[in-house]
C-alpha cells in the first residue's frame, strides 16, 4: 500500500510501498491520546513510527522494532528525536 511519510534524513516528505503484516509491524491497542504511538513496522533497514493521528509517520533510520525491544514509549521517545 502506497503511504506517505515523513524522512528527517532528507526532510521532507516521500512515498513508500509499505505492507503492514503481522511479521513486520507491531500495534499498540493502549492509545488513547492522539500523540500515542499505535504501531511501529520494520521497513528496509529503518522503523515506520505512527501516531494515533492524522499525522505522517516517522521514517527512524537504521534501527528496528527488535533494537527498541518493541517498546512503545522507546518508539515514542525516537519519534520526537525525528520531528
Amino acid at each position: 500500500m502506497e503511504t506517505t511519510v515523513y524522512n528527517p534524513q532528507k526532510g521532507r516528505l516521500e512515498t513508500i510501498n509499505v505492507e503492514f503484516t503481522n511479521d513486520n509491524t507491531t500495534w499498540f491497542s493502549q492509545c488513547r491520546n492522539a500523540n500515542d504511538i499505535s504501531k511501529i513496522t520494520d521497513f528496509e533497514g529503518d522503523m515506520l513510527v505512527s501516531e494515533n493521528s492524522c499525522n505522517y509517520p516517522i521514517r527512524v533510520p537504521d534501527i528496528s522494532r527488535a533494537d527498541i525491544g518493541y517498546d512503545q514509549k522507546t518508539a515514542k521517545e525516537l519519534r520526537r528525536q525525528y520531528e
